[in-house]
């Protein structure tokens, strides 16, 4: 009798695949999240922006959690990454023009990625419907060697 060796081999690797699906989802979050908190970011700055004065007193971060105070020299220009590594020094209306259509391309990523995830849902659906036929085909083919073996001792006649 073989152990039902075929059908184990395809479930193992169903099971692999299930596990790599699963993991790439969870990566996928991960991405989905740090987009998140840029469009926080982002909504800090706006907000700093639309609060701040010329000659304000703020704190800029120097790296590993140390701080300066600093004063504000001149709130109307402000420097904004424009990705790629390049930055533009803009007025403050522009900056928050600029930080606003950021925001809303963040959107776009967002939606993007959630649909890279539920392309992966669905395969992991479908992958996870196939090991289940596949158990209930192996668990009805052990039933009826069970029987045949059982039934092989009446057929004497």
């Amino acid at each position: 009798m073989g152990g039902g060796g075929p059908g184990q081999q395809q479930l193992q690797q169903l099971s692999q695949e299930l596990q790599a699906l699963d993991e790439e989802i969870e990566a996928v979050d991960g991405d989905i999240e740090d987009v998140r908190q840029e469009q926080r970011d982002i909504d800090d700055a706006i907000e700093a922006l639309g609060t701040l004065d010329t000659g304000s007193t703020v704190q800029v971060p120097l790296g590993g959690g140390a701080y300066v105070r600093a004063e504000l020299e001149d709130i109307d220009e402000v420097v904004v990454s424009l990705g790629g590594g390049y930055a533009a020094e803009q007025e403050e209306d522009d900056a928050v023009d600029t930080l606003e259509r950021k925001r809303d391309a963040l959107d776009d990523r967002i939606e993007e990625l959630r649909e890279e995830k539920s392309e992966l849902e669905a395969e992991s659906d479908e992958l996870e419907q196939q090991a289940q036929q596949m158990q209930q085909q192996m668990q009805q083919q052990q039933m009826q060697q069970m029987q045949q073996m059982s039934g092989e001792g009446d057929e004497g006649e």
